[in-house]
């Protein structure tokens, strides 16, 4: 305790001095709390996004039918005969103009059945998704975005209207909600409508009766590596073994390489945080350097009236630990406040920024060591000093 009391008096005797040497230190714990905790937050809010799009989804694209394509039927017998396999819906897109009034836009559409929003998780504001009904009788009726709904028609209550896609008049009978508007802006650009399948076939001269994309659920009591095992298999039978006719892809793999990706960012950022940290722990060395100087005198007297050299090394390492300490509580505050700032600048875009207390952990760690690593030198001069040399300094 007397030597830590010894070390802040000293710091406190050169304020200025002090926090010039301290401001590598805040510089480089800023960097890397606020940076890796940037990344950290962005990550997040990107794999919640795409969670979103159905983690225990997968989505398979035919590319050689082989004469036997795949149609609304066979999906309903491989949903009925194979346990491992849950809900499965078709996918089929068209870009479409899609037109309220006199207002018109740009509309990637979807021609799917009743159980693609349980599969790839989709939540309603207003009205009701697609059901067999509309799928059977070739109703002209759509599910649109949350974007749609407010920009194109102006108010999200619209269940009811009409929009006209390609000339024909479609009721809309339900609205996606608003924390759908990522998700939604991930599978496309622009509007986004859901309408029966066969009524997609009325409006697209590209859509046939062949479903070349579609996407499966794995059913409550199996998993999803269960279902594409299972899928794979009914898939390389039907297409005579030809494991180039079709792919099978889930969101499991994004997912991972978002946090692949996120881990490398990291290291690459928090490396960089680093130099600026080593950066800064030359400035504490040099600045320890000059203080041992200052001080020759002050450690002839010590030595002289019966202080170790041990005494000696543990005050001027221990005054080289606070000073890093110092600047990385500091870092941490100024870390914390401008991340805050961000979160509240960010809250539109549906991202969390919050203090990674594991960085701080290892920011902390870190000042510890550059302490000790750029304190030792100096201190150990100072250690070294010879009384009758250091009493008869004049510098």
């Amino acid at each position: 305790m007397m030597t830590l009391r010894m070390a802040l008096r000293s710091i406190g005797a050169n304020k200025m001095r002090a926090m010039l040497t301290m401001l590598g230190i805040i510089i480089g714990v800023v960097a890397l709390v606020v940076l890796v905790s940037l990344v950290n937050g962005a990550t997040s809010s990107v794999t919640d996004a795409v969670s979103s799009l159905g983690s225990d989804m997968l989505t398979v694209t035919v590319s050689d039918d082989k004469g036997k394509p795949v149609d609304m039927e066979l999906l309903s017998d491989w949903t009925r005969s194979e346990p491992a396999i849950g809900l499965t819906a078709p996918a089929i897109t068209a870009s479409l103009t899609g037109k309220y009034g006199s207002e018109s836009d740009s509309f990637t559409v979807y021609g799917t059945n009743a159980f693609y929003d349980e599969i790839a998780g989709l939540k309603l504001c207003m009205g009701r998704f697609l059901n067999s009904a509309d799928v059977s009788s070739h109703t002209r009726v759509c599910v649109i975005s949350y974007k749609a709904a407010t920009e194109l028609i102006g108010y999200t209550d619209c269940v009811g209207e009409q929009i006209s896609f390609n000339g024909m008049k479609f009721s809309v009978v339900g609205v996606l909600s608003d924390s759908e508007s990522i998700t939604t802006s991930m599978r496309s650009s622009g509007y986004t409508a859901y309408v029966p399948y066969p009524s997609l076939m009325r409006l697209s001269d590209s859509v046939t009766e062949d479903v070349t994309t579609f996407v499966v659920s794995a059913p409550e009591n199996r998993s999803i590596d269960d279902t594409e095992r299972a899928l794979t298999e009914l898939l390389l039978e039907r297409f005579e073994m030809d494991e180039d006719a079709f792919t099978v892809s889930s969101m499991n793999f994004m997912e991972e390489a978002m946090s692949s990706v996120a881990s490398v960012l990291s290291v690459l950022l928090g490396g960089i945080a680093a130099i600026s940290l080593i950066v800064g722990g030359i400035g504490i060395m040099n600045i320890m350097l000059v203080t041992v100087t200052e001080r020759t005198r002050e450690i002839g007297i010590r030595k002289a009236i019966g202080a170790t050299r041990g005494t000696i090394l543990r005050q001027f390492l221990t005054e080289a630990v606070v000073l890093c300490m110092l600047g990385c509580a500091i870092g941490i505050f100024l870390s914390w406040t401008i991340l805050r700032m961000v979160a509240v600048i960010a809250s539109s875009l549906s991202m969390s920024f919050r203090l990674n207390g594991t960085v701080v952990i290892v920011a902390v760690g870190f000042c510890v060591l550059i302490g000790v690593i750029f304190g030792l030198y100096p201190a150990n001069k100072a250690a070294k000093m010879k009384p009758i040399d250091a009493l008869h300094y004049g510098g």
